[in-house]
Order: C-alpha cells, then structure tokens, then sequence
C-alpha cells in the first residue's frame, strides 16, 4: 500500500511554536513561576555554551526533586533535577514515527529542532489533539 504524500503530517505542523526557556541555574520555584505565568508544562533548559546540551525541565522533575524529596523550592536548581541531553525529533518527520519515538522512550513531549535550532515542542496530546487524524 502506498502513503499519499500530501496524508503525512509532519511534526512542525502539529508542534507548539511558543519555546519557553530557563537558565540551568534557576531555582525550582522560579522555574513553577515561569510555568504558571506561561502556562506550561515544560520549560526548555538553555545552553552554557554552544557544544552544550539543551535541557528540558517539567513538572514532573519539580514533583519528585522538591515535594517528594523535601527540599525547598528555593534551594533546589534547574540543573539538578532536568534532563539532559533531549531527545529531539526532526521538524519534517512524519507523526507516526514521532509518536512511536516519543511513546517507546516513555517520555510525553519532545522538542522539534530544524538545522540545529530548537522550533518547537511536540507531545502526546498535540499528536492527537492537534490534526485531523481523530
């Protein structure tokens, strides 16, 4: 059976555009605090330096690095408690195989990165919620 081309949804058609960014040195709770005001769930932990990593920091690192662990949100940094490196999935990369990268990694959203950059951010929900496909 052939794929009709124009039937593929890519993953830059589907992603958040809106990237929300922290610096790795910033506290736990001004990390919740930039959440609620964006609306969030993730936060994208920026480089140090160009052969650095990206990080992405969510809500649920703050749940088991502050309240499960007892620590306060003031003393505990973004650094500590994000992932890094990302798993990131490629801007024209057909959604199907988005949703089996991002599933089989046991993970919920993934960044979209176009040559080099970071363009947007791709979950579970968008792949569903967010196209014709239900």
């Amino acid at each position: 059976m052939e794929i009709d081309k124009k039937s593929i949804i890519r993953a830059r058609e589907v992603m958040q555009k809106a990237i929300v960014t922290i610096d790795g040195m910033a506290t736990a709770k001004e990390a919740a605090a930039k959440m609620k005001k964006k609306k969030t769930f993730c936060l994208l932990v920026n480089k140090r330096h160009p052969d650095d990593a990206w990080g992405i920091v969510v809500v649920q690192d703050l749940v088991k690095g502050v309240i499960i662990s007892g620590r306060s949100p003031e003393d505990v940094h973004v650094y500590e408690i994000m992932t890094k490196p990302i798993i990131t999935v490629p801007a024209d990369m057909d959604i199907r195989y988005v949703a089996r990268l991002i599933y089989r990694a046991g993970i919920r959203r993934a960044p979209v990165e176009k040559d080099g950059d970071i363009v947007g951010i791709v979950s579970l929900s968008s792949l569903v919620l967010d196209n014709d496909l239900f």
